[in-house]
């Protein structure tokens, strides 16, 4: 006789107010990513994911970062990581550098016109994001809000043996 399957537990649903709350994540994050992602576009030429990049490379010792640590920081493929490093490389704002130590591996580095383009766009970056979200909330709630996404992102932090992660693929 074959074992009978464990019926799953049954999920504990969100309540009304639970609900409203995700729904009001979910439609506030989409409308913050498109509303920063248009004003990159308009004003500096790039999607969202090219100036977190190059935010990125700018904060590493000597500009520069492995691919797979970049991939790892933005949470994308390296697939993904590869096609937009090659997008920075046509128009000068990044290059790839061979790793002296592990032939397999490269490094992401920014160029100086990198960094001027970062120079250049940080000012209506950060007014988007100013207008967009901090100018909309007092300093409690700014408080807590940062006091949130730090307990959200502590909760969600990967397990490096998880196969499934991003920049492992």
């Amino acid at each position: 006789m074959d074992p009978q399957p464990v019926p799953a537990p049954e999920p504990r649903w969100l309540d009304d107010d639970e609900r409203r709350v995700w729904l009001s994540y979910l439609h506030a994050t989409m409308l913050l990513e498109d509303h920063i992602d248009r004003q990159l576009q308009r004003d500096a030429g790039m999607p969202h994911l090219y100036y977190a990049m190059l935010v990125q490379l700018s904060r590493a010792p000597r500009r520069r970062l492995r691919m797979t640590e970049l991939a790892k920081n933005l949470k994308i493929t390296r697939s993904r990581l590869s096609h937009a490093v090659a997008r920075l490389e046509k128009h000068g704002w990044a290059q790839r550098e061979d790793c002296s130590s592990d032939k397999r591996g490269q490094f992401a580095v920014l160029t100086d016109k990198g960094q001027e383009v970062l120079r250049v766009s940080a000012p209506g970056h950060v007014t988007a994001v100013r207008q967009a979200l901090f100018d909309r909330l007092t300093p409690e709630q700014q408080r807590s809000l940062g006091e949130i996404m730090e307990i959200i992102a502590e909760g969600l932090q990967p397990n490096q043996a998880d196969a499934d992660l991003p920049w492992l693929r």
